[in-house]
């Protein structure tokens, strides 16, 4: 059973060089040590800037004709927005499905998010385009995925298509030269401890494909395209990982833009997972994850803010994983605030830096000089500008699932209550097994 989505790694010894209040160290950091390596990739990528601006690898081929799609009617945006996960191997499951539907019928609940595209890279619905042919409905999935989308509508419920992004060892497979690289076993993939491997976040054919299998799940119904594993890879031998381009946050910006140049047209709506502290750290984390990058990019931002997976010391708490209520809100507090702010220390692509006004004193004629005037000139503060942004573009994934101890409906509770304090509406939950008991104990009125 997964519980640790997208490689949370437990962290090292706490850093005084992070701020006080959080003591805390992120592990992957460590991961920039593979910054060190280069890669040598195939002729027939174009590594460099692109028309777009972006920086990616190209293949210099001809793509087959682009396919094209009708629409199945989509459903609005439900505010708030109270949300389930539900697996490819469930959706494919009609009596396991059924159950969770009914969950979300009886209850506050109102929306489904569905894998249309797992962690092992298959798709889990019937596809149109060609190179979607091998992966679609390799593992698990929904034979009738169409079908089953409209029975949601028309029960008023609205569907989320969960896209496993770089983390494809599926594709990868099949393009090895497009993965994250070994360095000590030239071209082959990478891997990570537990043997999956990732694609390079600049490879450009990637994008596309990603791209074209969001245009196919929005065709069948799916109101709302959802991105997981938008990051570079962690949780493995990182001294061994050869990237293409070591500016990751900018990296994974450039695919960001070129990803909303693509499907917002269609009319879908966009989010984006992000490891939960991304809510309040602004360094990239080794991974090439920043809040402020991908605000304008994503119609809702979701950090996986689960308190299982943060640290001791995190909130001044020896664990937080015992203090569910305190890591979700501190958390969410601070992304709050970050979204509303007009200004930030991350350079985005389109951040203009902002300086400040320092006055240079006069200075009395000397035998030597003839002295000046006071004067002004203009100092850089480190900071950028920023767009505001609504703070209901962000939603929680939230915990039911056991790590690090066994979960109870009052953990459920206090984690809805900390969005709700932090000021906000809308939350998704995550359990692996997709059995939600404590949180429908909660959504019951259950709670001892």
């Amino acid at each position: 059973m997964t519980t640790r989505r997208q490689g949370y790694t437990r962290m090292a010894k706490p850093s005084t060089k992070r701020n006080k209040w959080l003591s805390l160290t992120f592990a992957l950091v460590g991961v920039g040590a593979a910054g060190m390596f280069a890669v040598a990739t195939p002729v027939e990528w174009n590594v460099g800037a692109l028309s777009d601006g972006a920086v990616g690898a190209v293949r210099e081929e001809p793509h087959e004709e682009e396919i094209s799609y009708g629409s199945a009617p989509h459903i609005g945006t439900p505010e708030p927005m109270h949300a389930i996960y539900m697996s490819q191997c469930v959706a494919g499951t009609p009596s396991f499905r059924d159950s969770l539907v009914s969950l979300i019928e009886e209850t506050k609940l109102n929306a489904v998010v569905i894998d249309v595209k797992d962690y092992s890279g298959t798709i889990g619905f019937p596809t149109k385009d060609p190179r979607f042919k091998e992966a679609s409905l390799a593992n698990c999935g929904a034979r009738d995925m169409e079908a089953f989308v409209k029975s949601l509508h028309d029960k008023g419920i609205y569907a989320v298509a969960r896209v496993t992004v770089f983390q494809d060892p599926f594709y990868t497979n099949a393009y090895p030269e497009q993965a994250v690289q070994s360095v000590s076993r030239p071209g082959e993939p990478w891997e990570d401890y537990k043997g999956l491997s990732f694609v390079d976040v600049s490879s450009r054919d990637f994008w596309d494909y990603i791209a074209v299998l969001s245009k196919e799940a929005y065709a069948i119904g799916f109101d709302e395209l959802n991105y997981d594993y938008v990051r570079y890879p962690s949780d493995g031998p990182m001294k061994d990982a050869a990237f293409v381009n070591e500016k990751k946050a900018e990296a994974l910006e450039q695919f960001f833009a070129y990803l909303y140049s693509e499907v917002h047209p269609i009319g879908a709506k966009m989010s984006v997972d992000l490891f939960g502290y991304t809510a309040v750290l602004t360094d990239d984390l080794g991974i090439g994850q920043q809040l402020e990058r991908t605000l304008p990019y994503f119609d809702y931002v979701a950090p996986m803010v689960y308190p299982s997976h943060y640290n001791k010391g995190f909130a001044g708490l020896a664990n937080p994983n015992s203090d569910p209520y305190t890591v979700v809100f501190t958390s969410m507090k601070e992304a709050v605030r970050r979204a509303l702010a007009s200004e930030t220390s991350v350079a985005t692509l389109d951040g203009t830096p902002i300086f400040s006004e320092e006055v240079v004193p006069a200075t009395p004629p000397t035998a030597e000089s003839p002295g000046s005037a006071t004067t002004t000139k203009k100092v850089a503060t480190g900071l950028y500008t920023k767009n505001v942004h609504s703070k209901l573009k962000l939603r929680p994934w939230l915990q039911d699932f056991d790590y690090g101890k066994d979960y109870l409906p009052e953990d459920i509770a206090a984690q809805i209550q900390a969005a709700e304090d932090a000021g906000l509406t809308s939350w998704f939950f995550w359990d692996p097994a997709n059995k939600y008991s404590n949180l429908r104990a909660v959504l019951n009125g259950k709670i001892p």
